[in-house]
């Protein structure tokens, strides 16, 4: 076949490409001096998807840079019924750095890049029963001397913890010169919750320091934060509302730098995480063992696993995380074994917990009585001492009365303070229960969210763009309950009036506006906690008969006068006394020199004694 001659432009076209051809080689020879053919290889190698499952999660592994690209949790959905992803593709990211040794130059390989061509499914049987399932991905470094670096992921049956092993094999040639080599972990958490604000408001990350009793965390804050620990951990958590990635090391390793940016709502994302570790380097050793959970934050789960993961979970500082966890979760799962309906559950709970701070609130109420018995003597040693220089012979006036009664002041308000504890215990518990997320409720579809029963077309500030109706009869319930505190307790001094504005009107609406998009299961405990206590005070109002009380306490006060008379007054009496009259004594003085001064300001000057006759002695 003869051959047609190429034009001008044909051949400049040709001699381009020829040239770019031989750059190309001349690239690829370098590289391949840097790294090796097999490198190059893997980094032209098609990607492959894996996957390990078991009766709870299924986790996809792509054989590019040997990743966890997508995990399902299996028992959970979203709120809008998908399946519930803690990654999907395109979210996560693991890469391993190291600097390798070729001949006289060290190349840097990110594990990210290259595709680990070599893959193997095995199954080894359990002594507790079962098989563990676990996939192989090798990446050769070195084909001919067998070099390579191998990522190897466990499952065992119905768990959420797989099991991450770094093998490196015959690298001890190439990694001679290796101290550490680098983990740089990164994750987008995605929506799955209905409210956006509630659940950025419990997303976070979290790490523990090696043998620490407690978890550090970065806040819950929107926008971008970041630390620099540089000191060992054992894991590093992406902490969502519900569930949580945690990368944990068998052996510790050191944290650099961990942090996360916020995203927009409606972007169906709330956070970007991200982590940086190295690992301290040893020839000698082969292996490295660490592990990721995938799984929710339920406290009886993450537990068992006995590495502090449960600590995620927002329970309360020490006094009322012990609350929660001596008390409150483990009669929560004793009933949840015979209730299935979590509404029900948390009507026995809050049954359960009026009836053991009953002594306390009937301490409340029978301190508060006893007050609003003493009035009538409360206004006549007002009247008696009417005036402000009078004020402490008032004050030791009324402790006299209270003394003789037996009454205490402060009787009402320690058993409130000491009830205080459990109400803050719940409001931690219930929002952070994931056994009540999905769960329905009369109108709630949703215990661990908000029950929206009017999606209103504009939002409202401080307030939101839906009702809550939970929320809305905790507020009138609180106001039901906060008048007819302010009635029993009125006439107890002039002084509540200036409070009956805060507590009967103001409070409910902070509250209402507060809770609006709060999960229904606490405002729905809010409002059985203030149902049950105005039954019990009703009850406890019309069991006390108040003429046989003040009858008592004026029996108690004649018994004083009469045990005064005959008994001498102890040395602590005494002295207290003594007390009372020198600080009278000083405020007499100060009351004098301040009328004196002003007497000295106003008094008109005498008369001159001029031209006045003068005085005839005697």
């Amino acid at each position: 076949m003869e051959e047609v001659p190429l034009s001008d432009t044909g051949k400049a076209v040709r001699d381009e490409l020829e040239a770019r051809q031989a750059e190309q080689a001349r690239q690829d020879s370098i590289v391949i001096a840097n790294i090796g053919q097999s490198l190059v290889d893997a980094s032209r190698a098609e990607a492959r998807t894996y996957t390990l499952e078991n009766e709870v999660i299924k986790v996809w592994v792509s054989s590019k840079g040997a990743t966890v690209t997508n995990v399902e949790l299996k028992d959970y959905k979203r709120y809008d019924g998908q399946p519930l992803m803690i990654y999907k593709e395109g979210t996560a990211k693991f890469d391993m750095e190291l600097f390798i040794k070729r001949a006289y130059n060290f190349a840097q390989l990110n594990t990210e890049d290259y595709v680990f061509t070599e893959a193997e499914m095995t199954e080894t049987p359990l002594p507790e029963g079962g098989f563990a399932q676990s996939l192989h991905l090798k990446l050769p470094v070195d084909a001919e001397t067998g070099a390579a670096i191998e990522y190897v992921y466990t499952l065992r049956p119905d768990n959420y913890m797989v099991d991450f092993d770094i093998n490196f094999i015959g690298m001890q040639e190439y990694t001679s010169n290796l101290t550490f080599f680098n983990f740089d972990w990164g994750a987008t958490t995605l929506q799955n919750e209905k409210g956006y604000k509630n659940e950025n408001m419990n997303t976070t990350l979290a790490y523990r320091y090696p043998g620490a009793k407690k978890i550090e965390q970065l806040g819950a804050s929107e926008g971008h934060r970041g630390k620099e620990i540089k000191t060992k951990v054992n894991w590093v958590s992406f902490k969502q509302q519900f569930f949580s990635s945690v990368l944990i090391a068998r052996e510790d390793f050191t944290a650099d730098a961990v942090g996360f940016d916020t995203k927009s709502e409606g972007t169906g994302e709330i956070k970007d995480f991200s982590a940086t570790f190295s690992v301290p380097y040893d020839p000698a050793q082969t292996s490295y063992r660490f592990q990721y959970y995938f799984g929710p934050n339920q406290y009886t789960i993450m537990r068992s696993y006995d590495m502090k993961l449960e600590k995620v979970i927002p329970l309360g500082g020490s006094l009322i995380s012990w609350i929660n966890t001596g008390l409150t979760i483990n009669v929560f799962n004793w009933l949840s074994k015979f209730i299935s309906n979590y509404g029900i559950i948390i009507l026995i709970l809050t049954v359960i917990i009026k009836l053991i701070i009953l002594p306390l609130t009937y301490k409340s109420y029978m301190s508060s009585a006893k007050m609003r018995v003493l009035q009538p003597q409360l206004n006549e040693i007002n009247e008696r001492y009417p005036n402000q220089e009078d004020a402490l012979k008032k004050q030791q006036a009324v402790m006299e009365l209270y003394k003789k009664c037996g009454v205490s002041p402060m009787g009402g308000c320690i058993p409130m303070l000491i009830q205080m504890p459990i109400l803050i215990a719940m409001f931690r518990f219930l929002p952070a229960s994931i056994e009540l997320r999905g769960q329905h409720f009369l109108w709630a579809e949703d215990l661990s969210s908000y029950d929206s029963v009017l999606q209103l077309p504009f939002k409202i500030p401080f307030y939101g763009d839906h009702v809550s109706m939970f929320a809305l009869l905790m507020a009138l319930a609180m106001f039901f309950y906060s008048r007819m505190t302010y009635k029993q307790t009125a006439s107890a001094g002039p002084q509540m009036a200036g409070m009956k504005f805060m507590t009967v009107y103001l409070m409910p609406i902070l509250m209402l506006c507060w809770f609006n998009s709060y999960a229904s299961g606490l405002t729905y405990y809010y409002l059985l906690s203030q149902l049950f206590t105005m039954l019990i005070m009703y009850i406890i109002r019309y069991s006390v008969n108040e003429e046989k009380l003040l009858a008592k306490l004026q029996s108690n006060a004649a018994k004083a006068d009469r045990s005064a008379a005959t008994k001498k007054k102890s040395k602590w009496q005494m002295r207290y006394e003594e007390a009372l009259r020198q600080q009278q004594q000083m405020q007499r003085q100060q009351q004098q020199k301040a009328y004196g001064g002003s007497q000295k300001t106003h008094t008109a000057k005498p008369q001159s004694t001029k031209n006045q006759p003068p005085k005839k002695r005697r």
